[in-house]
């Protein structure tokens, strides 16, 4: 049986003036998935992510979330309770505390006590922010205030998680933190939709990547169908010595497809199309060609190098 779709968009399109920001875009999002957006600068996944917050109305198209269409008037007021959005900008209250400020939004979304107590509690722990839950918001981190952010998105208990750019700017350690909580939040059946630059967080992160480049949704799929399908296997290679020998070899196995030699290692790279037999072979004829291996290892390109191999691909 097929999971319930948490996003379903048709025709999804968005123009200001004559500038088309979305185009005709449709996006199937299961529940559970921690879909990851990406694509450049005006490339439309702010828009997109307004309209899925019902932030911004659609020129044309439809959206449904866990079935229901979303509409931007008060038809469906209980669906909206359902979405929870961190847009890349939202302000801070400086002058409130740590507590007062979820206390403020836990009151507008109508969470009665005792449960709006338990609940501040319980993101505050999720968030790691239990001890700062006295501090001004204004003596706080850029990590801390991002994460208090978070914490305010789903403090109504969201199903769907819209994440814009959360983790930009911020520093290795508070990434690594940031995406952690959303680890969890995806363990516990939340689906989280969440555009980022930062590529290798996202590879970390997501189950599932939608690309988007000027308004279009390029590519959706599972992330592991698209490094099966757009990433290239390479083997890295060392030697003692000089590189001909080694070269020369290369030449004559049919998996080969091209090599490069990285100048400051001096490592050999070779773009690889064989299977993991064919690598044992590889590595197995030479050893009997007596080249004097230092280094023998396979990987597979990452998700930042398929991104810009698609672009170049557009662009030629």
């Amino acid at each position: 049986m097929a999971k319930q779709l948490a996003i379903e968009t048709r025709g999804l399109t968005k123009q200001f003036d004559r500038h088309i920001a979305v185009n005709d875009v449709d996006l199937q999002v299961a529940a559970g998935e921690v879909c990851g957006l990406i694509g450049p600068n005006g490339a439309g996944k702010t828009t997109l992510l307004r309209m899925l917050a019902a932030a911004e109305e659609p020129t044309i198209g439809e959206i449904y979330i866990n079935g229901d269409r979303l509409l931007r008037d008060r038809s469906h007021p209980m669906l909206k309770q359902r979405i929870g959005f961190l847009p890349d900008d939202f302000p801070l209250y400086d002058e409130l505390t740590v507590w007062d400020y979820l206390e403020y939004f836990a009151r507008l979304y109508n969470l009665q006590q005792p449960r709006r107590r338990s609940r501040i509690n319980s993101v505050l722990e999720l968030v790691q922010l239990t001890n700062k839950r006295n501090s001004l918001i204004s003596t706080l981190s850029r990590g801390m205030k991002q994460r208090l952010s978070l914490a305010r998105t789903i403090i109504h208990e969201p199903l769907l998680l819209l994440l814009d750019e959360p983790v930009s700017g911020l520093d290795p350690i508070a990434r690594m933190q940031f995406r952690e909580i959303i680890k969890v939040l995806q363990s516990v059946g939340i689906t989280v939709v969440i555009s980022s630059h930062v590529l290798s967080d996202l590879a970390e992160l997501c189950t599932w990547v939608g690309i988007m480049e000027l308004g279009y949704l390029v590519e959706s799929a599972p992330l592991q169908e698209l490094y099966k399908r757009l990433s290239r296997q390479q083997i890295f290679l060392s030697v003692l010595g000089n590189l001909e020998a080694l070269t020369s070899e290369l030449k004559n196995f049919p998996w080969v497809e091209s090599w490069e030699i990285i100048p400051e290692t001096q490592q050999v790279c070779v773009d690889f199309s064989g299977s993991p037999e064919d690598a044992a072979n590889l590595l197995r004829e030479l050893v009997m060609a007596k080249i004097p291996l230092t280094e023998f290892h396979c990987s597979q390109e990452d998700l930042e190098t398929i991104f810009l191999n698609m672009g170049h691909q557009q662009a030629s």
